[in-house]
């Protein structure tokens, strides 16, 4: 176990019951967190920061802190990954062999899944107690579905490697219904975590990551695990948001589960997903990104694309986060199914800063704003405020298809004309380089409303603008 670098009256101190991050009540679709309208943004591990007791993670929560990232995903230690799974090199959540820490007591060589491991426990409030003091929300998949038989037979509930005499239970058939004494153990599993960890601030609960992967993950279940965790909340003074993995890419929510505050989605580029489900009033969360790639840029698109399109919460996933470099600054190559880097969390701190200058919470997407498409090969978003405030994101990014990487960004230089509807008003115009952080210099716009014609800088990638009225 790392030592807190931390007293621990001050981590004492952390743990009051204050309460969780929530949906915003002004405008659902954003996070309220310690009192500020918030949105999550990060590029973070690959989730076994507290499974794998090898793992720094102070140094690693240090890393994300630098760069003002907020969000952090960890998986429970029901599920694991092995070496060489995925072409992941250096796997933090593939512990090396005596390194794994799950939440079940050991008997022997096999788990005994009515005993509680302390140690596991207790590197779990560590562990949200150090992202806590840095400002860091830790996003807890309960649940993971097992890809592969060699993945089943890694999980304390595979039958052969607990001391439970649960039958036999099929892999395709390890997160349903059709198996009561499993069922009851993952509902006692449940109410345990959400019983320790009753007195944090900065705790989401998913409940399963990928469940619709080849439907390992049953509906019904779905909605049963969920219950579980609002009836275990349900005298607690306060409650935490409970997230669900809707589906790689999108998907229409028609009959969304009313114990679920926020809907994630991955590789959702582009950011169809937001739009789809805005009317939900709900958290749109893209929460895992990669296989596109080792470039920053790519990444850096993604996440200001679906920003800007009304999503609340991004994460991509960042190889660059290993054991042996828990500062992130291992160098993924070009095997990896994703990049991330020092200088990518640097990028993702500059969409962090630009919405900072924005009352998020009073805008919403606004497609019609711009009174055409940008130019060939350009994307654009845009939030809004009407005749207040605008924000405005142009990328020359695409997913490909049958390509790998499957993603693909133009970098030659070009400007472009946008024609947009914009109200009678004075209006202070700021141009962003989402690379480099740098501004253009200040300028002003009087309009006498109607169609308005801004002319961008010449720039590369992308680019974005900030339009604020009763300002020249």
């Amino acid at each position: 176990m790392f030592r807190s670098a931390l007293p621990i009256a001050f981590l004492t101190a952390v743990l009051s019951a204050a309460e969780p991050i929530r949906l915003h009540p002004d405008n659902p679709h954003y996070y309220l967190f310690r009192g500020k309208p918030t949105i999550l943004l990060t590029s973070a591990e690959h989730y076994g920061a507290v499974l794998n007791a090898e793992f720094d993670y102070v140094r690693y929560l240090d890393a994300l802190a630098r760069d003002g990232l907020n969000l952090t995903r960890i998986f429970s230690g029901v599920y694991r990954e092995l070496p060489g799974d995925f072409s992941i090199p250096d796997n933090t959540l593939a512990p090396a062999e005596g390194k794994f820490l799950a939440p079940f007591a050991v008997k022997g060589d096999k788990y005994d899944l009515r005993a509680w491991n302390p140690a596991f426990f207790d590197r779990l409030k560590r562990f949200v107690t150090e992202a806590g003091a840095r400002g860091i929300v830790v996003e807890l998949s309960l649940f993971c579905v097992y890809y592969q038989d060699r993945m089943w037979e890694a999980s304390p509930f595979h039958p052969k490697y607990n001391v439970n005499s649960l039958g036999d239970i099929p892999r395709q058939e390890a997160l349903s219904l059709k198996h009561p004494a499993l069922l009851k153990i993952q509902e006692e599993f449940v109410r345990k975590v959400v019983g320790e960890l009753r007195d944090f601030d900065n705790i989401l609960y998913e409940i399963c990551n990928e469940p619709y992967v080849r439907n390992l993950a049953a509906d019904d279940w779905q909605r049963h695990i969920a219950k579980v965790i609002a009836d275990a909340e349900a005298t607690f003074p306060h409650r935490h948001l409970i997230a669900q993995n809707i589906a790689n890419f999108t998907r229409r929510v028609r009959e969304p589960d009313p114990n679920v505050s926020i809907l994630n989605f991955h590789y959702a580029r582009p950011p169809v997903a937001a739009g789809q489900n805005w009317a939900l009033n709900r958290v749109i969360g893209l929460d895992e990104t990669g296989f596109d790639g080792t470039l920053d840029g790519v990444y850096r698109i993604q996440a200001w694309d679906f920003l800007l399109a009304g999503g609340a919460h991004y994460n991509n996933l960042d190889y660059s986060f290993t054991v042996r470099h828990p500062d992130g600054t291992f160098a993924a190559p070009g095997t990896a199914p994703g990049g991330g880097s020092a200088e990518l969390r640097r990028q993702l701190s500059i969409l962090r800063d630009f919405f900072g200058t924005l009352n998020f919470v009073r805008m919403n997407p606004a497609a019609d704003f711009l009174l055409g498409p940008p130019a060939e090969g350009l994307s654009a978003r845009t939030l809004a405020e009407p005749g207040k405030s605008y924000a405005i994101y142009l990328h020359t990014g695409r997913a490909l298809s049958n390509y790998r990487p499957r993603y693909a960004y133009r970098t030659d230089n070009m400007s472009a004309h946008l024609a947009v509807n914009l109200p009678a008003g004075d209006y202070a115009v700021q141009w962003w380089s989402p690379r480099s952080g740098k501004l253009g210099a200040p300028a002003s716009l009087n309009h006498p409303g109607g169609r308005a014609v801004l002319v961008t800088p010449e720039f590369s990638e992308d680019l974005a603008v900030t339009l604020s009225a009763g300002q020249r």
